[in-house]
């Protein structure tokens, strides 16, 4: 049983996966609108009403501008209107200039009219307090009742330089191009703006998008990443916003068009600058920068970055690693690359046997014999070009640098003549840079319209192309094979009991877990513990110690003091009777002095462990204000804060994910075996960081959670010691929400086909990409013609960057649901997959895909997929599935039916069958 598939392949639908939304354009009447009504319009001279609506008439954008004042019959020559009721004309576009408190009734009244979008230009929302949060909720509230799109408030407006609009206060259009700009900054804008001119940098969109009260990054993220002019998104971004929003756009568009960002707040006082700015909370930088890791977004930190970054990844392939080889006429440039570069996480490439002995017969005895690769002074063109091909075949290299300086022996544009073809010769990138002034400026001409870049200084070169290799490196982090764990709903997490923990300190109205509810939280997921045993009097924990063995320690047993090492709450290396006995009164005076006799509850009894092979790490988690929970691993002990090594990341994590966590910090060197020290089971290490993002991602109420330390040896993996506070929240839905939607467990079930054969039913995971390859592999050349429409090879379905697509969705916008079967040797194999994938621009309307292995079609799995596919799309608060089938398809539409779908029709845009059903 099949649906078919358009495999159109066009700005980004991947026909390897269901990239493809049949959708109309949310935000296309704010970008290309035919008639836009512009409501606040005024002759007043150097007001925004008449700047804007002088920019809307002196750019032609293919449409009609209607002016809007109760109070004036013409402005400017135009015929005005009292209202949006009042124009004849259906308006596609409404641009709204007037005071604030005006905007949520003439929004409501835009919404009676139908108009499908706008923009709010005024100021004076959120950013002055709770009077202007309660506009926004007016506006919010009628904009969501009539489906409009609204764009601001607080905005300089929208130009799309490719039609002509201009709906802003600026004082210039845009030139054309094919970079989107998105800014927070209004005033940025016009600062861009101008140096845009100068720079000629051209633009496919300039949008200032202000408060982001409906329209967000993800709403023009997706836009843009669906515009056929858009090459490449550069963004201003002050605050995330809609964090999961941001993470879903940015993940899926990233991998076809660049995403590049300057983000200012890298400090405390530029962070409260962008809060008092935008009137919105702002996160950890360390944060924001895991977050843009883990969607393929790059991160540059000047304006002039961002548009030189747009640019090298457009003309220029990304490199495969981060080895780059520089070619230089003198030394000293070469040496300022080889700063720049390291410093920026590339490294020198190292050159081959190969190579050297082709350098050594193309060039002088005196080369560098090294690299940088200093072919001196007298370089000829020639030379430059010879030395050129053999630092690009050579594999040890990613990418090539070439600097050239102006000498008495060099000719900066006949060399430059003679690299041109070189270009597009190698899946490599090729870099310039001609250092100078006018001497130089016609080879950098020459170059960079054969596509080579240049950069006037060889440190900036450099830097570029670590950039290029941060983008490549997050983007394939984004999809890379994930290593066989257990499943993410595996039988080894007792969710119950975890929860039943949790539950029970908030129903006393604790916060905090003891240590040994902490403890058996964690081994409630999976993460080994040390025995720990309560002790709530002296010869209890006598008694306790003897029957552990000596030695032991005692830690204090409180719910309520945080920190235990505080109030000297840990006693160690007792090795007798009398030893625990005394540690006991010395833990119960400490509380009683530091806080008081009621916060003693006794102790925990726990054997003491041998520190000297093993390395102390943490792992934790804590709340972010955008991004909400975010795990933590590094460097533990008691120095943890002083030392600082550690890398976040964004929950739930895979083994790949939580390997990448692993390698960011030093202590990773460490775990690998140094000085005769066996290795740590890394791959131990990351199941159990799994396993702890699991936690933390199932498990709502954790508000923080520390296991420090950690001990890690060849021997294994121990939680010595654990600390949990929960919320503080009345219900769950004021608890903060994840940045990327966990695994949808509650979706995994069993059930038996028409043959008797078991199977289980459930969401696919970033795991499934070899049993997704052996499925593929099953399919016969008419199935797969009648899903694709198009006689797809095994070669072509069987990629790893198809089959990763695939398996790692993005469960807040499409669930994929997979049959696996298992035999008596304990192999698995997947029989079905069907997906549901929400439609841009909505999250109430959802297209159904499906595609059923030959061998188990006529088994009763087509309409049991369809059937639980419906129950997620309500379960998913969706209220409309679309499925789109070929006409001739009959199994496919009596299946519907069967199950509730109707409408079917024509889809004009596709010629395909179009099928509804109404949730």
């Amino acid at each position: 049983m099949t649906t078919p598939y358009n495999s159109r392949v066009q700005n980004g639908f991947d026909p390897a996966h269901d990239v493809y939304r049949y959708t109309p354009r949310s935000l296309q009447p704010i970008f290309s609108p035919k008639t836009v009504a512009l409501i606040g319009a005024t002759e007043k001279v150097g007001s925004v009403g008449r700047t804007v609506l002088w920019n809307l008439i002196s750019s032609p954008f293919g449409g009609t501008v209607f002016p809007v004042n109760p109070k004036r019959e013409n402005i400017l020559g135009i015929k005005a209107y009292a209202g949006i009721q009042a124009i004849p004309d259906q308006i596609d576009l409404a641009v709204i200039v007037t005071p604030a408190p005006t905007v949520p009734d003439i929004i409501a009244e835009c919404v009676e009219a139908g108009v499908k979008g706008a923009i709010v230009i005024s100021a004076g929302f959120k950013e002055i307090g709770p009077e202007g949060v309660k506009l926004e909720e007016e506006i919010l509230e009628h904009a969501r009742r009539g489906k409009m799109r609204v764009i601001g408030p607080n905005c300089l407006g929208v130009m799309n330089p490719l039609t002509g609009l201009n709906a802003t206060f600026a004082t210039a259009a845009a030139r054309p191009g094919n970079v989107a700009f998105i800014s927070q900054s209004g005033a940025l804008c016009t600062s861009v703006l101008d140096w845009s001119f100068k720079e000629h940098v051209g633009f496919s969109a300039f949008v200032s998008i202000g408060s982001m009260l409906d329209v967000g990054w993800g709403d023009l993220i997706y836009h843009l990443g669906d515009d056929p002019h858009t090459q490449s998104i550069v963004i201003y971004m002050e605050t995330i916003g809609d964090a999961r929003s941001f993470m879903s756009a940015a993940r899926e568009v990233a991998l076809t068009k660049p995403i590049i960002v300057i983000k200012p707040g890298r400090t405390e006082g530029a962070a409260r600058a962008a809060a008092s700015h935008t009137g919105s909370l702002t996160g950890s930088d360390e944060v924001l920068e895991a977050a843009f890791r883990r969607c393929g977004v790059l991160r540059v930190n000047t304006i002039g970055e961002i548009f030189s970054m747009a640019e090298v990844l457009s003309k220029q392939p990304r490199p495969k690693g981060p080895h780059l080889t520089i070619l230089t006429n003198a030394g000293g440039p070469g040496v300022l690359a080889v700063d720049a570069l390291i410093t920026n996480g590339g490294k020198l490439a190292e050159i081959s046997a190969e190579a050297m002995g082709q350098f050594n017969e193309i060039l002088p005895p005196q080369w560098s014999h090294n690299n940088p690769v200093d072919i001196l002074g007298d370089a000829s063109p020639e030379r430059y070009a010879q030395a050129l091909e053999v630092a690009a075949r050579d594999e040890k290299s990613d990418g090539l640098l070439v600097v050239l300086t102006p000498q008495a022996m060099t000719d900066p544009t006949e060399t430059a003549e003679a690299l041109k073809d070189y270009a597009q010769s190698y899946d490599k990138p090729i870099l310039a840079s001609w250092s100078g002034g006018q001497d130089v400026a016609a080879g950098e001409a020459i170059l960079n319209k054969a596509g080579i870049p240049t950069f006037m200084y060889p440190d900036t070169a450099a830097e570029a192309f670590a950039y290029m290799w941060k983008y490549t490196d997050n983007l394939q982090s984004l999809y890379e094979t994930v290593s066989l764990t257990n499943h993410a709903s595996g039988a080894d997490i007792d969710r119950e009991r975890a929860s039943a923990i949790i539950q029970k300190a908030r129903r006393s109205g604790r916060l905090l877990l003891t240590e040994a509810e902490s403890k058996a939280l964690l081994a409630a997921y999976g993460i080994p513990t040390v025995p720990t045993l309560i002790a709530k009097t002296m010869d209890e924990a006598v008694a306790k110690a003897e029957n552990l063995g000596y030695p032991v320690v005692l830690k204090l047993h409180s719910e309520t003091v945080t920190h235990k090492t505080d109030v000297g709450g840990v006693q160690l290396n007792l090795n007798d009777e009398q030893a625990v006995r005394s540690a006991f009164e010395a833990i119960k005076q400490g509380v009683s002095q530091k806080h008081s006799a009621d916060d003693f509850l006794g102790v925990t009894v726990q054997p003491m462990v041998d520190l000297s092979d093993a390395y102390e790490l943490i792992i934790g988690s804590s709340i972010d204000p955008q991004f909400g929970p975010v795990v933590l691993f590094g460097m533990g002990g008691q120095l943890v804060e002083v030392f600082k090594d550690r890398s976040l990341g964004l929950p739930p994590l895979n083994t790949t994910l939580a390997r990448r966590m692993i390698e960011r910090t030093k202590i990773f060197k460490a775990l690998k075996g140094v000085r005769g020290r066996p290795p740590v089971d890394i791959a131990a290490l990351e199941q159990l960081m799994v396993h702890f993002s699991q936690l933390v991602a199932e498990q709502s109420w954790i508000k923080e959670l520390d296991i420090n330390p950690l001990l890690a040896s060849h021997e294994g993996l121990l939680a010595l010691d654990a600390r949990v506070l929960i919320h503080e929240a009345k219900n769950e839905n004021a608890l903060p929400r994840l940045a990327i939607r966990p695994y949808p467990s509650q979706y995994v079930a069993p059930w038996r086909m028409k043959d008797g054969t078991d199977v289980v039913i459930r969401p696919i995971s970033a795991e499934d990409e070899m049993l997704m390859h052996g499925f593929h592999k099953s399919l016969s050349d008419k199935t797969v013609y009648m899903r694709y429409l198009s006689p797809m090879l095994l070669s072509m379905r069987t990629t790893h960057e198809r089959l990763a697509r695939m398996t790692h969705n993005d469960y807040d916008r499409e669930i994929a649901l997979v049959v696996e079967s298992q035999n008596e040797q304990g192999e698995k194999t997947i029989l079905g997959v069907a997906r549901l994938s929400k439609l841009r621009g909505t999250d109430e309307e959802a297209r159904f895909t499906m595609l059923i292995s030959d061998l188990y079609q006529g088994k009763g799995l087509g309409k049991e997929l369809l059937t639980r596919i419906i129950k997620i799309g309500r379960d998913e608060k969706i209220k409309r599935i679309i499925a789109l089938m070929s006409p001739d398809n009959e199994a496919m539409k009596q299946l519907c039916r069967a199950v509730g779908f109707s409408s079917f029709e024509i889809d004009s845009p596709s010629g395909m069958l179009k099928a509804q059903i109404q949730l």
